[in-house]
């Protein structure tokens, strides 16, 4: 038996259990614990007050809420909310930092001092300021009878009119969705080396087969999801005092979202820099000398082989910014982590909602490395194809 423990391998695995059972006990003795203290203070503990309901309403919604819902409803609409001002965020935040990375390499020198003022002011300013900032602003815009028009859209201290869609809200996200999911099929399509040996003409068919493809599983969406007896569009009507018709955007989604994408700007403008100043001379030099136009030496050579260079610190980035989504609460934003705050005090069951909140963002933001982690290893160059 004794000799059985002079086996390294059977030591580190005697080591490993124990060590394990260890944590499991500690654990155990916690649960147990805390269910003692909550049964010696009269608190219930389950889930089953998902299925109560709420008996308040909420602003921003993307899918059906009322008053009647259940609590489980409600934590669905904020954690729609909450994907919804993600994403957008993200997508806005890489256009302002790709063109802010743009003034900040451009040779000219006005343009790099531009690029350069805008990433000491919004870089340095923490964003729940800039999101009280925008928000204060909105609402001190003019009322809906003075509101600002043009492009069909209303502008206003009550928020941000714009021309819609009768459909729900749930065919509406599906219709994001498709098409978000065929943006990252066209991403990896054209960067992943294993699909470099594909003819030119056949990447051009299958490029426009996975857009369509996305486009029409959104439009079915949309159609599915149309309100009977109503019309297609949706326009936004001055009526009397208020602004009729069309899609209310809240002052509270605006100001996050500028904030998102201000401040995330500046931080994604700096690591897209770096991937710019990564490419070698010599790369960009043999686009030229084949004959190919600044735009496609930019596009083809110099923005693909930055975008391999820092896509593993812009997954970082992106985690962290979309959990920035959480400062919503300072504005009044029902998002993910507003609607379980609110849920904690109307409901009291304090450690399953935590549980719930902890599990959801552990999901997204996990999700998200998965998926753009994969993207990286497709894309990804070998060995030394990166040097100059």
């Amino acid at each position: 038996m004794l000799s059985m423990f002079e086996n390294r391998k059977v030591r580190r695995f005697v080591v490993q259990v124990t060590f394990l059972m260890v944590i499991m006990s500690l654990v155990g003795g916690a649960i147990y614990q805390g269910q003692q203290n909550i049964a010696a203070r009269g608190m219930t503990s389950g889930f089953e007050f998902l299925t109560r309901a709420t008996g308040f309403d909420i602003g921003f919604k993307l899918i059906d809420y009322t008053p009647y819902s259940s609590y489980g409803r409600l934590i669905m609409v904020g954690l729609l909310n909450t994907l919804f001002l993600g994403i957008l965020g993200i997508v806005l935040a890489n256009v302002v930092g790709l063109i802010i990375a743009i003034l900040r390499t451009a040779r000219n020198e006005t343009l790099n001092i531009l690029g350069t003022v805008y990433i000491e002011i919004f870089r340095n300013i923490p964003m729940i300021l800039q999101a009280v900032f925008w928000y204060a602003l909105l609402t001190q815009l003019p009322p809906p009878k003075q509101a600002f028009y043009g492009f069909g859209s209303y502008l206003s201290s009550r928020g941000l009119y714009l021309p819609g869609l009768n459909v729900t809200g749930g065919s509406a996200a599906i219709f994001f969705l498709c098409l978000f999911v065929a943006l990252i099929a066209l991403m990896i399509f054209a960067m992943s080396r294993r699909f470099s040996r594909v003819p030119h003409s056949s990447r051009r068919a299958i490029r426009l087969g996975l857009l369509g493809a996305g486009v029409a599983a959104g439009v079915i969406a949309l159609h599915l999801g149309r309100i009977v007896d109503t019309p297609l569009v949706s326009l936004p009507e001055l009526r009397g005092m208020n602004i009729r018709e069309g899609i209310r955007v809240s002052p509270e989604f605006v100001a996050l979202l500028v904030a998102m994408a201000t401040y995330g700007g500046a931080y994604i403008a700096e690591i897209i820099r770096a991937g710019f100043l990564s490419v070698g001379k010599g790369q960009v030099e043999a686009a030229q000398s084949l004959g190919l136009t600044p735009w496609q030496v930019f596009s083809r050579v110099h923005l693909p082989l930055a975008f391999r260079a820092v896509l593993p610190t812009l997954i970082n980035q992106y985690v962290w910014l979309f959990k920035a989504t959480t400062l919503g609460i300072a504005v009044g934003y029902t998002d993910f982590f507003a609607v379980i705050s609110v849920s904690i005090n109307q409901a009291g069951q304090t450690l399953e909602l935590i549980g719930i909140l902890m599990l959801g963002f552990l999901v997204i933001n996990n999700s998200i490395a998965f998926v753009l982690n994969r993207l990286n290893k497709a894309i990804a160059l070998k060995g030394n194809q990166l040097r100059s």
